[in-house]
Parts: C-alpha cells; sequence; structure tokens
C-alpha cells in the first residue's frame, strides 16, 4: 500500500486521472504516520538515548551502579521500547489497515494521544519521582487503551480469500503469524506492566520494579515483542530487499514455537532453560531467513547505501550473540555485567540496527516521500551504532565481573558513539520529512497536467 501501487490503482478507467478521494485518504495516513515517527524520534533521543548515555556516564564514574536510581534505568528502557520501537511499530502497523471515511483519522489520533501521553507520563515520573503513586498506573492504563484500540481497529479486517477457490479458508502467512505473536507480546507487556505499577503504587516504597520481576518483565519485552515482530517483518521484505529466498517454513515456526517456549520459561522463573531455548530460536530464525545463502541477485538498495544488506546481516549475527550471552548470563553472571551486554546486543545491536537498517528504506516511501534524505547519514548512522554497540557489549562483562578495570574508561566511549548514531539516524529521518520531495506533491502536478 505505498505510493507506487496508489498511483497504478487509483487511475480512473480512463487511465488520465488519479481519484481524489483515495489521494487524500492516503495524505491522511501518511501525514499520520509521519506524526508517530517523529514522535518516536523525540523519545529515542531524548528520554531514551540521552537519558541512557547519562546513566552509563554515572554508572562509568562510580565504577557500578553505585547510587544510581534504579528508576532511571527503567525509565530509560521504556523510553527506548515503548517510546520509540513501540511508536514505530504501531504507527506502520496503522498505515498498513485499509480503512475508509473518518476512521482514517480518528482511530490512530485517539491511539496516538493515549500512547504519547502515556510513555510521555512514565518518562516524567521514573525521573522525578512527581507523585509517582498516581502518574504510574495512570500512565500504564493509557497504554493498555491505546493498544486495546489499535487491536480493535485491526481486528476489523479479514484475510483475502484466494482467488481460485473461494470455499477455502484463507491460510495466514507465517510472517503475520509472528507479527501477531509479537503483538500478543505487546498486549500482555502493557497489561503486566500495568497491573505491577498499580501494585506499586498501592503499597511499593520505591517507583522501581523488584530485580526479579524486572528481569522477567523484560524477557517478555525483549523476546515476547521485539524479537517476534522484528522476525515477522524481516520474513515480508527481505527477501524482496536482499533478493534471497522466501523463510524456510518449518525452520520459522520452529523458531517461534522456541522463542515462545523461551517466553514462558522466563516469565516462570526457570532462567536457565530459558537462555538455551531463546538461543535456540535465534539461531534458528537467521537460519529460515536463509541469510547466509547466496543472493539470487542484486539487492534493492535504490535510494539508500548498498551496505544496507551487510548491516541487516550484522543484526542478526547480534541476536545470536544476545542469545549465547543470555545462556552465559543465566549460568555466570554475578554483577549484572553480562545480562547487560546480553540485553544490548538484542535491543541496539539487533532491534535497533534493523530500525536504522530498513527504516531509510520503508520510511519514505510510506510517508509519500521518494527517497532518504542522505545515503551517507544513514551509513554514518549505523556505522556509529555498530562501533559503540561493539565496543559496550564487550565492555560491560569485563567493567561489571571486575576482570579488566581498563573497561570502565571504554564505557563512556560507546556511550558517545551510540548517541550520535542515535542522532545521526534521527536527523536523517527528520530531514527527510521536512525537506524531501512529496510523490502527493507529484501527483497532484500530474494531474493538473492531464486535465
Amino acid at each position: 500500500m505505498a505510493i507506487d501501487s496508489l498511483m497504478d490503482a487509483t487511475l480512473s478507467e480512463g487511465g488520465t486521472k488519479l481519484t481524489q478521494e483515495i489521494v487524500a485518504r492516503e495524505r491522511q495516513k501518511s501525514l499520520m504516520l509521519r506524526a508517530w515517527i517523529l514522535s518516536g524520534l523525540f523519545f529515542m533521543a531524548l528520554p531514551g538515548t540521552l537519558l541512557g548515555f547519562s546513566n552509563l556516564m554515572a554508572i562509568s564514574t562510580h565504577h557500578g551502579l553505585g547510587a544510581l536510581p534504579a528508576a532511571w534505568i527503567q525509565g530509560h528502557g521504556h523510553a527506548q521500547v515503548f517510546g520509540w520501537i513501540g511508536s514505530f511499530i504501531l504507527g506502520i502497523g496503522f498505515y498498513s489497515q485499509p480503512s475508509r471515511g473518518r476512521s482514517v483519522i480518528r482511530i490512530p489520533l485517539a491511539c496516538f494521544a493515549l500512547w504519547s501521553s502515556g510513555v510521555a507520563m512514565r518518562w516524567g515520573a521514573n525521573i522525578y519521582g512527581w507523585h509517582w503513586r498516581v502518574l504510574l498506573p495512570i500512565s500504564a492504563g493509557l497504554e493498555v487503551m491505546a493498544v486495546l484500540l489499535f487491536l480493535a481497529a485491526a481486528s476489523r479486517h479479514k484475510l483475502p480469500s484466494p482467488a481460485q477457490d473461494k470455499q477455502a479458508k484463507p491460510r495466514m502467512e507465517l510472517w503475520m503469524v509472528s507479527v501477531l505473536l509479537g503483538t500478543a507480546g505487546l498486549t500482555a507487556m502493557v497489561i503486566f506492566n500495568f497491573v505491577e505499577c498499580v501494585r506499586l503504587a498501592m503499597g511499593g516504597t520505591l517507583l522501581d520494579f523488584p530485580h526479579v520481576l524486572d528481569q522477567k518483565y523484560l524477557v517478555l519485552l525483549a523476546w515476547g515483542f521485539l524479537a517476534p515482530v522484528v522476525w515477522g517483518f524481516s520474513a515480508r521484505w527481505l527477501p524482496t530487499f536482499l533478493a534471497i529466498s522466501k523463510p524456510h517454513a518449518r525452520l520459522f515456526r520452529e523458531a517461534l514455537i522456541l522463542d515462545l517456549a523461551g517466553v514462558l520459561c522466563g516469565v516462570a522463573g526457570w532462567t536457565k532453560v530459558a537462555t538455551i531455548l531463546l538461543a535456540l530460536s535465534a539461531v534458528a530464525i537467521g537460519l529460515s531467513l536463509h541469510l547466509t545463502q547466496r543472493p539470487h541477485g542484486p539487492a534493492k538498495v535504490q535510494g539508500i547505501h548498498p551496505s544496507f544488506p551487510t548491516f541487516v546481516r550484522l543484526a542478526y549475527t547480534w541476536l545470536v550473540i544476545a542469545g549465547l550471552m543470555g545462556i552465559w548470563a543465566a549460568f555466570a553472571d554475578q554483577h549484572g555485567g553480562i545480562w547487560g551486554a546480553s540485553r544490548h546486543a538484542l535491543t541496539v545491536g539487533f532491534a535497533a540496527t534493523m530500525v536504522f537498517a530498513i527504516g531509510p528504506r520503508i520510511l519514505p516511501h510510506f510517508a509519500g516521500i521518494y527517497s532518504i534524505f542522505s545515503k551517507r547519514l544513514m551509513f554514518l548512522g549505523l556505522l556509529l551504532l555498530q562501533t559503540g554497540c561493539t565496543l559496550r557489549v564487550c565492555s560491560e562483562p569485563l567493567a561489571y565481573e571486575g576482570i579488566l578495570t581498563f573497561a570502565w574508561k571504554t564505557l563512556p566511549v560507546s556511550g558517545v558513539l551510540e548517541l550520535s548514531g542515535v542522532l545521526v539516524f534521527g536527523i536523517n529521518i527528520a530531514l527527510t520529512f521536512l525537506l524531501g520531495r512529496s510523490a502527493f506533491a507529484a501527483n497532484s502536478s500530474t494531474q493538473r497536467s492531464l486535465a
């Protein structure tokens, strides 16, 4: 449902005039998507990465968590996953839904207001502690309402019936199964968050989740939500973008089963079993996507930097590293360094790299803009992110576990590199929306010339 298909689908019978109603509807959807993306960029840069950077500076200075409030660390993670990744996914999800009439803008706008307000309230409560017993449950409730509104909108759309056999029941594709599994993880995650925020507000003495509870929550967040959603979109887009075969169905299903089993074990507190299952799922998903096989032809890198295929494969390498480090952490972690490195490999090395790589390919297209503002800025953002993530994942276990004292000095460098990469990515996307050549403007001029 991008601009290219719009131009084909909205031609009149004479083939000379675009249907103004459909163009206007697509313009509204694209503008709504831009709002979601710009909001995500805000939460990514300020409450997310900048807060994470300041936390890292404090940890490095004191050679440990020290007096750093756990609520600040949890606030950073919430802004990154909910505010950034969550906003991107909800925005793309609404854009992908066929809609008519007022629902084009009314429902996504209501969901946008609820979601953004909830994430902003959570950030303020975690950092400043102002009326946190009130703000925590309210913010969590707003996020639950936003997700339920999204699910209600998505439930109205049915799978198309097969053209050849209209009596046959439509079969859901694997990529959709994966995205739906991730959506179920998102729903479980916001409900989990709401319940615990209410309990914390009613009887807690501090405004952060206890460590054991937080570990279970992070498993649900990372492997129950982030991983299957990214896998699903990868299965949908990567065969076309990278000129590779479609996913191996059996391996893909096994990866989803292993991931689901690992998440359930993690939430149940069976940490060692969970990490083994999740690591196996990471290996299985990489094999099912044929990322190690020779491409059938040249990758589709029109409008983006030609390094795109390399960074996509690096992202899935980070996923395997995250799984393996999770096993290491479950058996050997003493001070949180290995756990932290494993989570960082997953959230930054895998998820953020996939966003940095695929975002410049699809976001301009969906938003009605021909291409990303700068291919060089795309490459620079990815390079900075990868360098910083490598340094962070290597240094964190060495520093926290007391293996190499000098590693405390390299942690701030990793933070500077990652922060720079995030800012470069955000600036590139923002300039694309502000200065990019609009396909809708071109369509309007085409209409005038054909009239």
